[in-house]
């Protein structure tokens, strides 16, 4: 079953390759036919090893605004996503914001978003992820951050008490 949403940051000109391998890094014990979705940031939607990541594995690729990850609080901040894109992160709050789209889409089908020439599409929904929870939050590897999302799916770890989330690693 299709549950996860994979939030992706990357530097420019990352390939197909790198964005691939850090994917499959940050599963861990998900299957990678687990992934619904791949989310990011909307300047990225001419970035080619992005797309080409995509279009090998018929990912549907979710763009959002900086306004709209900007309305979505980040425990760790980037500097880099500050830097050069004026927001907290990327992956995250991407990764979220796709859950609590696809599950916005299964309330209200085609309602959501719109499409756009690079086969992407601009998601036009409110930032409020309530159902959404990332499932493993942002790692890095080779320059690619990831983080994964569901709305269905349970965390990788869950919480006993409210000390922020922490990651499984592989």
């Amino acid at each position: 079953m299709k549950t996860l949403t994979v939030g992706i940051g990357c530097r420019l000109h990352s390939s197909a390759e790198q964005i691939e391998a850090a994917v499959r890094a940050t599963l861990g014990s998900h299957a990678f036919d687990e992934i619904s979705t791949i989310a990011s940031v909307a300047t990225k939607a001419h970035e080619a090893g992005l797309l080409e990541f995509c279009a090998r594995h018929a990912l549907p690729l979710k763009l959002f605004s900086r306004a709209q990850i900007a309305a979505i609080s980040v425990d760790d901040p980037s500097a880099a996503a500050r830097e050069h894109l004026g927001i907290d992160g990327v992956c995250e709050p991407c990764a979220l914001l796709a859950a609590a789209a696809e599950s916005d889409v299964a309330s209200a089908p085609g309602a959501a978003y719109a499409s756009v020439a690079s086969g992407a599409s601009i998601a036009s929904i409110t930032p409020n992820t309530p159902n959404a929870r990332l499932l493993v939050r942002k790692t890095v590897h080779d320059g690619v951050t990831v983080a994964i999302a569901s709305t269905t799916a349970q965390p990788v770890r869950e919480q006993t008490n409210n000390a922020p989330q922490e990651q499984d690693l592989p």
